[in-house]
């Protein structure tokens, strides 16, 4: 598997319950300039549900997502704008 691209910033939700996971993340996105990137980490089923599909209904984009070797997911995303 190849590695994960870099990003710009990065926050660890795995500790966070919905619906603070995308708070954070939202937070996270909004100091980024568009087009700059944000690696999530995140457990849950919910919150890997609901992250990713809130994240791309606010107009940013999915780059990556794939599973951790911890049991954690990764979500790269592109800010929108």
């Amino acid at each position: 598997m190849d590695a994960m691209p870099e990003a710009d910033r990065s926050i660890d939700i795995t500790r966070d319950l919905c619906p603070m996971t995308f708070v954070k993340t939202r937070i996270a996105l909004d100091r980024l300039a568009p087009g700059q990137t944000l690696l999530v980490r995140l457990r849950g089923e919910e919150p890997t549900r609901n992250v990713p599909k809130t994240a791309t209904e606010q107009g940013h984009a999915i780059l990556d997502q794939r599973p951790g070797e911890d049991g954690t997911t990764l979500l790269l995303l592109r800010k929108g704008g």
